[in-house]
């Protein structure tokens, strides 16, 4: 199993807005993401800063099987709008900070 710190980063004054939207996730998505091989993750902010940890068997395969899946698509596109920045699913993923052995 892979354990894994990546980050993301808020477009000031998204804070609240991302919080609000933030605070479920969609449960088809949940659904796939343990469909492929997500143990856990949580995120925490700190101010404009999202700090992801995640618990994966494979992160290059999970990245791979979520990349064209319609609940994720639709997440993405919602958060990407609070994004500095759009992720970009064909750019490699979430910045890695580090991966625990």
């Amino acid at each position: 199993m892979q354990r894994l710190a990546l980050r993301t980063r808020l477009r000031a004054g998204c804070e609240e807005i991302y919080d609000r939207e933030h605070a479920t996730v969609p449960a088809e998505l949940e659904q796939a993401m343990r469909e492929n091989g997500v143990h856990s993750w949580r995120i925490w902010r700190d101010g404009l800063d999202l700090f992801h940890f995640v618990e994966v068997e494979d992160y290059a395969a999970l990245q791979a099987a979520m990349k064209d899946h319609p609940a994720d698509q639709a997440w993405q596109a919602r958060m990407n709008s609070l994004l500095d920045g759009d992720f970009d699913k064909d750019s490699g993923g979430l910045a890695l900070v580090w991966e625990m052995a």
